[in-house]
């Protein structure tokens, strides 16, 4: 991966749930996970689909960035005040050398 294609600065973030005294449902926050971690952020032209798992899900954005182990599908991404929902993890050839996020924005 060229160090020159990764010109956008992100972070990751991952879900903590939790149950406040008083409360039935769980509430959720996200937390830091990765901070400052340099990726390529390319919005999707039209539609995408990307089957994973029997599912179908519409994804509007992809991330690349260098490796980083323990990223999951339930994590998003933030990239200039927009929230990503990571909607699959990939490890192109399972080689550890890159992740690819398959991500859908989140409207605020």
């Amino acid at each position: 991966m060229r160090a020159g294609a990764l010109r956008h600065r992100v972070a990751i973030q991952q879900p903590v749930t939790s149950t406040p005294e008083g409360q039935a449902e769980p509430v959720v926050t996200y937390v830091p996970f990765a901070l400052d971690a340099w990726a390529s952020v390319e919005p999707l032209n039209g539609r995408e689909f990307f089957a994973a798992g029997g599912r179908q899900a519409e994804v509007s954005h992809r991330v690349r960035l260098r490796y980083l182990a323990g990223v999951k599908a339930d994590m998003r991404v933030l990239h200039e005040g927009r929230a990503l929902d990571i909607k699959a993890v990939i490890d192109p050839q399972e080689r550890h050398r890159e992740l690819v996020l398959m991500c859908l924005e989140l409207q605020p």
